[in-house]
């Protein structure tokens, strides 16, 4: 996992729409081509994604950055 530590007033909301698709973190990780690790860190706010990862989240779940990153 690259070590972005993600800024303190950066927050996301990956958990939320991955349980919306009924999906685990390892089928994500797998989707998204990252590992488990990442999607945790993601998930802790402990992981701020490089904008490609980020422009896949927010393709794989239908909405925009914005919808799932705010400061």
């Amino acid at each position: 996992m690259p070590k972005h530590k993600s800024p303190k007033n950066l927050k996301n909301r990956v958990r939320e729409h991955r349980l919306r698709k009924n999906i685990s973190q390892k089928e994500l990780a797998l989707i998204l081509g990252v590992t488990r690790q990442t999607i945790i860190a993601l998930e802790k706010q402990k992981y701020s994604p490089s904008l490609h990862l980020a422009l896949r989240l927010a393709k794989y779940f239908s909405t925009r950055v914005e919808d799932i990153f705010r400061f």
